[in-house]
């Protein structure tokens, strides 16, 4: 694996109780960075599985300190500007600066589009879309305030570079992240600010986990159908996190430093197919 260097650095992490985010904000203080993890903590009513707990975002600290970094632990819903913001100044009176940030927060539900529910509809593109957006504003203002550089990586999907069978709502936010990727990639260049999406395929976490028992073996093999194995390598399966994590690294280092508005498949050639 690379080796990179994050001292000196401070990373904030949403969603990051489990999964994915749990993932980032562990490999970021494995290579020397401070972490300001966030979560929910709560449920979202028309979500079907249950969200991350506090108990959860505490053992991703207690994980973090174990590589020697340290963790600062905030609930947080990225819909609410104003626990956005609240969270950032705290970040900032912590750390005195955040030098990267990880848009991971993100919910996956299931209806067709003609018969979704209007508050299913809201709260997906509120958490996965404006979500982003705010923590993008927020921690954005601190990098132009600053004037030299910083990271904004943010996980889209395969599906906003593809149609999603069942979940069309999920797929525009997906899109949208890489819209808000390219428009910021844009806006922030002139302060040395990198602005970059992943696009992992399936992944191993909770959130597809709590997906598959809500809906059903049915509702996957149904999918598997119409488009085949998720990948091209290995038994067509699902990644593991960390997969996904590499490419956080990789586009938050100084390797990367001419990366940017770039939508980075990680997908085992799902959208080759």
């Amino acid at each position: 694996m690379p080796t990179y260097d994050f001292d000196d650095t401070v990373a904030f992490v949403t969603g990051a109780a489990r999964g994915q985010g749990e993932s980032h904000a562990v490999n970021y203080a494995k290579h020397g960075a401070d972490v300001v993890i966030t979560d929910i903590c709560e449920n979202i009513d028309t979500n079907p599985y249950e969200l991350g707990t506090r108990d959860e975002l505490e053992d991703t600290a207690s994980r973090i300190e174990d590589e020697g970094g340290n963790a600062l632990v905030l609930e947080m819903d990225v819909r609410e500007e104003d626990e956005v913001e609240s969270a950032v100044d705290e970040a900032l009176d912590e750390f005195g600066k955040i030098d990267v940030l990880a848009n991971n927060a993100g919910i996956f539900n299931a209806s067709d589009l003609v018969e979704m529910d209007e508050a299913m509809w809201d709260d997906m593109i509120d958490t996965n879309l404006k979500g982003v957006w705010l923590c993008s504003k927020h921690v954005g203002k601190h990098f132009v305030d600053r004037g030299d550089g910083g990271k904004i990586v943010s996980t889209s999907s395969t599906a906003g570079l593809t149609g999603a069978l069942s979940s069309g709502h999920y797929a525009a936010t997906k899109h949208g992240v890489i819209g808000l990727t390219k428009t910021l990639a844009l806006e922030l260049a002139e302060y040395d600010v990198n602005v970059n999406a992943v696009c992992p395929t399936g992944v191993d976490t909770r959130m597809i986990s709590g997906y598959t028992e809500a809906y059903g073996e049915e509702m996957l093999e149904e999918m598997g159908e119409m488009t085949g194995p998720f990948n091209l390598f290995g038994d067509g399966g699902m990644i593991e996190s960390q997969e996904i994590s590499e490419a956080y690294l990789w586009l938050s280092s100084d390797a990367a430093r001419y990366v940017t508005g770039v939508a980075l498949p990680v997908d085992a050639g799902y959208t080759a197919k």
